[in-house]
């Protein structure tokens, strides 16, 4: 069973509705909402869904511009009735599109880290070939330890493997060269400890995390999110760019349209909702976190990895790996 926060996201709870829906009609997921009933209960209403997802009563929601003190302030937000749900066995794991600082947060004090984790971080999917590369931390720590950068490490590692079949995952860390000694205090050290571990493939320049050069790459939350977000608006800037310039001749039209295909293959491979978000690693329960904006497709994809990583067993797998297997990575 996934627990959906319905109120979480820019387009709450009719998109978020919809995707779960759709979720459940194409992909066969068990799905359960939380939310205030008659909302939700009319949102389904819409899509003639009132009797295949259940709904979870839940008369607050954390605004998208609320941050990590809303989630002492709204005890019982959606995505704290969610995180519930998890902590009492009737869910597995989490979907939300809402504010990411609130959902950490409320995540992290709901569901707390699994033993002998330091701390929990924020992986993503980056569209590499011939499979997607984990940057993790992407900002759920602003300041780490070296030993946590090997902890991320662990856990990037475990989510590779079981979202996309990687059995020896590559691990890189991300700094400023690529000899050992490039980049300051944290990164030194952490490269020495990572150079320990079978899988550690040694430093990750900015301009090579979209080569594929690493399975994973780990670095500080704060350092992950500025990276993340300055590829997320390159992308974004060379796709305009792309359109004008098709637009701007007949030419370029006729040429754009012999290679409709390959142009739409780009699209969808370069679509951040087609990873379905972000996943919070670490802690007690899965939680997916979808972009703010994101659409019912999106919704449905963050929905079925949630599915996905339950069924893979995430969680144990990274408290066994923790407990256990601290000084290899597979």
């Amino acid at each position: 069973m996934i627990a959906v926060d319905a109120m979480g996201g820019d387009h709450a709870p009719h998109e978020i509705v919809a995707g779960a829906v759709q979720a459940v009609r194409e992909h066969g997921l068990q799905i359960v909402l939380v939310g205030p009933p008659r909302v939700l209960y009319d949102a389904l209403a819409a899509h003639g869904a009132t009797k295949e997802i259940p709904i979870v009563r839940a008369e607050e929601a954390l605004a998208m511009h609320e941050g990590a003190l809303a989630s002492l302030r709204r005890p019982k937000s959606s995505i704290a009735i969610a995180c519930h749900l998890v902590r009492q066995g009737h869910a597995g794991a989490i979907v939300s599109a809402g504010s990411t600082a609130g959902v950490v947060a409320t995540g992290k004090l709901r569901l707390k880290a699994l033993p002998g984790v330091l701390r929990p971080a924020i992986a993503v999917a980056l569209p590499t070939r011939p499979r997607p590369t984990i940057l993790l931390d992407a900002g759920a720590n602003a300041e780490v330890k070296p030993e946590m950068l090997v902890q991320f490490a662990h856990l990037g590692a475990t989510y590779a493997q079981i979202a996309f079949g990687i059995d020896e995952p590559r691990v890189g860390l991300l700094t400023i060269g690529s000899e050992a000694e490039k980049g300051n205090k944290l990164s030194r050290r952490a490269h020495e400890l990572l150079a320990e571990l079978p899988g550690f493939t040694g430093n990750v320049e900015g301009h090579d995390m979209l080569t594929g050069i690493a399975d994973v790459i780990v670095t500080d939350g704060f350092t992950g999110n500025v990276a993340l977000k300055s590829m997320e608006g390159a992308v974004r800037y060379a796709f305009d760019e792309l359109r004008e310039t098709i637009e701007g001749s007949r030419v370029a039209k006729f040429g754009a349209f012999m290679q409709r295909g390959r142009l739409r293959e780009l699209a969808q491979r370069l679509d951040p909702e087609a990873y379905g978000g972000a996943v919070l690693l670490g802690l007690n329960g899965t939680i997916v976190i979808a972009h703010g904006s994101t659409t019912a497709k999106g919704v449905a994809a963050a929905c079925r990895l949630a599915a996905d990583l339950c069924k893979g067993g995430i969680v144990e797998r990274i408290g066994e790996r923790i407990a256990h297997r601290p000084h290899r990575l597979w």
